[in-house]
Formats: structure tokens, C-alpha cells, sequence
């Protein structure tokens, strides 16, 4: 029997993620038409003898959540609950803390995933990959190779090259170390927790001194820095290389890459989620021409009006594009309005071409004091007039605007 863990962080995380993460929970934010944390779940579901799924995070429960989770259970028939965390505990302090309710039923092993990743999710591999070491006790790691220089912001991994038993782990080192980097996921046996359970011991040492330790410091443990570190080289850590696409979903600009990648499997694995012009598909105002792709994603209830250009970007449920509006590499909140012949532009942000181990760079917002180009992101309800040009700015949700902007925060 399996289980799967799926850690999706809370409201303290995700800050670059706002605007978009003031209406909804980072995990249940649209990537190509689904939940960010559906594809998870989907890719646990296709797991043979797969029993249960467990989200770990520190949201309060909310109606989003709850219906989330209902309608995944109906549509991939396999139990999910959300379990809360008083506090952010870290990757290793989460699952430690619900250690009992991970292990209940004796599972011979069990998924981690991060929630803000996109991938083909490779379990099936990971599960030979696993078998063939013939060691129950081992614990896999999903690998990906980087260039040498975003490898260092990534927890780099150096690996024997016959049994890619993981010999050395050092989380975003000073200097380059291997282009082998962590891809956040992870299979683990149960022995894990032997472990993780050694740092809490050391963390409860260290602090058992001090005047103003708290539990909760005690508590909180990752996996990356804690735990990998002094695993690697005893012969149960080892790491599965995939070949397929890896992305981390740490701001809006990355959830537009990513759904460019989940969007480019959907022709083989989901047809059903693509658009067609068959009876009850989307409806296009107006006789002109209009032009929608590549890589699009539109929300349910979302008005285009005739001759609308859009292009790289997602919209959200409920806008309004009026006729002859432009957007381009932009992110369009719920229920906002785009006026006629208005223009929404931003800058990608992708990996370079050229490159094919190239990863989406973590930009900071700015940059020599001044906003870092990136993709333009309207929040929830906002008004855009028609004929204005709104190029590589963030607009906060409720907003009417008047005039054009360019390469601002409006606040």
C-alpha cells in the first residue's frame, strides 16, 4: 500500500505570487484550466494501490479548500484530506509532525511533492526505480539537470554514476557543486522518520537552553538542509533522473510557463481540455476575425469580444474583453474588463531557448530600484478603459484605471 503527501504551504508563502493570491490559495490557482495541485493529485491517482492522498499546509480550512478537495475525491476516486499545521514546520517538520497519520494503515513507502512544481510527475519510474535497488528502507530523490549557473539556486545533488546512490547534497551552494538539482519530490519508505526524528532530537538539545525556546522551533525541520544533507552517503538516498519537463511555480510569470507545458501534453493526454468549435464549447462574440494562442487558458464565464488578439496568457473566470483588445504575456484577474482597442503587454520571463537545461530564473521584483519586466498581472476586478496601454505592470484587484502605465505597481 502507498500514500502521497502534497505540501502546499500557506498565506505567510507565495508572496510573489500576489496579486493572484489574495482572492485564492496559491495550490488551487488555474495552471492550463486546472487547480496547480490537480495535476498532482491526477498524476497520484494513475498509482497502482495508491490508498490515500494527504495535503499538508498551514491555510485555515475555507470553502475554496473544502470544495477543492470534495470534487477531487469524486473525479479520481481515492481519498484526500487536508491536514493543518499550527505553524510553517518546513518540508521535514509537516510530514513528521502527522507522522502517525502518514504511516497509519502500514504503507511500504509514500510520495512527498511540492505543490509549486510542474512536471510529468515520473511516479511510475520512481517506483521501479525503487524496486530495483531491492532495499526497502531506500529513499529516492527526483533529479533534473540545470545549467551550471541556476544550479546554484537549486539543491544540487552528486550522485554515484552506476547506482545514483546520492554521495553529496548541498542546498543552493556559494559555488557550483553539480547540474544535478532537486526537483522537489520525493519517495520514501518509512525509515524516513528515523531520521528526521534524529534532527528533532538535535534541535530539542540546542534549545533546551535557551530561555525563550519554544516547541514549535523544535518542530521545524527541512528536508533540504536538515535532513539531506546528513543522509547523503549512507547508502539509502538515492537519486532518479527524469528526462521530461520541470518547472518550479514560484511567481505568476512561471505559472504561465508552466502552463505552456501541461497545455503542450493535454493534445495526447487530455484532448477533452482544449478547446473545439463542437456544440458547447467557448463562444466568440462578433463576425471579425480574432486570434487566440498559442498557449492560452480561459476561465469559465470569460466574454472575447470580435477582433481580440490574445497570447501567452491566462483569463480568469468572469473577465471581459472587449472588441479589439490586445493581451499579450499577461494574467487577467476574475471579473475584470479590458476596454476596446486597450493593450495589456508584458514581458516573458521564460528559460533560454537555446538552452535545454535551462530553468525559469526566480527574478526579484526589482532591480536597481527600479520594477523588474516581467509579465503584467491585473487582480481581480479591475477596469482597463478602452485605447490605454498597460506594459509590464502589476495592477492590485478593485482598481479603475483612467491612463496608461508602464513598469509600475498600482496600488
Amino acid at each position: 500500500m502507498l500514500k502521497a503527501v502534497i505540501l502546499i504551504g500557506g498565506p505567510q508563502k507565495g508572496t510573489r505570487f500576489r496579486p493572484l493570491s489574495f482572492e485564492v490559495p496559491k495550490p488551487l490557482f488555474p495552471v492550463a484550466g486546472v487547480p496547480m495541485v490537480q495535476h498532482h493529485i491526477e498524476a497520484c491517482s494513475k498509482v497502482p494501490n495508491l490508498k490515500e492522498i494527504l495535503l499538508i499546509g498551514f491555510y485555515q480550512p475555507n470553502e475554496a479548500l473544502s470544495s477543492f478537495l470534495v470534487k477531487a475525491q469524486q473525479e479520481f476516486k481515492v481519498a484526500i484530506r487536508y491536514l493543518q499545521e499550527y505553524s510553517a514546520l518546513g518540508t521535514g517538520g509537516g510530514i513528521y509532525h502527522f507522522r502517525d497519520q502518514i504511516l497509519a494503515g502500514g504503507p511500504q513507502a509514500f510520495f512527498v511533492m511540492n505543490a509549486d512544481v510542474c512536471c510529468e510527475f515520473p511516479l511510475l519510474s520512481m517506483l521501479d526505480f525503487h524496486k530495483q535497488h531491492g532495499d526497502p528502507h531506500a529513499n529516492i530523490i527526483l533529479g533534473t539537470t540545470a545549467n551550471r549557473k541556476q544550479s546554484l539556486n537549486y539543491g544540487c545533488i552528486v550522485a554515484n554514476g552506476e547506482t545514483q546512490e546520492v554521495l553529496h547534497y548541498v542546498e543552493k551552494p556559494g559555488t557550483f557543486v553539480s547540474d544535478i538539482i532537486n526537483c522537489g519530490i520525493y519517495l520514501f519508505s518509512p525509515s524516513i522518520f528515523q531520521h528526521i526524528a534524529a534532527v528533532f532530537q538535535r534541535n530539542q538539545q540546542e534549545l533546551q537552553h535557551e530561555e525563550n525556546s519554544s516547541w514549535q522551533r523544535m518542530e521545524v525541520i527541512c528536508l533540504e538542509q536538515d535532513v539531506f544533507t546528513s543522509l547523503a552517503s549512507r547508502g539509502n538516498l538515492y537519486v532518479y533522473k527524469t528526462e521530461g519537463f520541470w518547472s518550479q511555480i514560484k511567481s505568476a510569470g512561471s505559472a504561465i510557463y508552466a502552463s505552456r507545458l501541461y497545455l503542450s501534453q493535454y493534445n495526447t493526454r487530455h484532448p477533452e481540455r482544449l478547446a473545439s468549435t463542437k456544440q458547447g464549447g467557448p463562444t466568440i462574440l462578433g463576425k471579425d476575425q480574432y486570434f487566440l494562442g498559442p498557449n492560452v487558458s480561459i476561465g469559465m464565464g470569460v466574454t472575447v469580444g470580435a477582433g481580440v488578439r490574445i497570447r501567452e496568457s491566462i483569463i480568469l473566470h468572469g473577465a471581459l474583453l472587449q472588441d479589439h483588445s490586445c493581451v499579450l504575456n499577461s494574467i487577467v484577474g476574475w471579473d475584470s474588463t479590458i476596454g476596446r482597442w486597450a493593450r495589456v503587454e508584458g514581458t516573458p520571463s521564460d528559460p533560454n531557448p537555446n538552452d535545454p537545461y535551462a530553468k525559469m530564473d526566480s527574478e526579484t521584483l526589482f532591480r536597481e530600484g527600479k520594477l523588474t519586466p516581467s509579465i503584467t498581472i491585473l487582480g481581480c476586478n479591475v477596469s482597463i478603459p478602452a485605447e490605454v496601454v498597460i506594459l509590464n505592470s502589476i495592477v492590485l484587484p478593485h482598481k479603475e484605471l483612467s491612463r496608461s502605465f508602464k513598469n509600475q505597481i498600482i496600488l
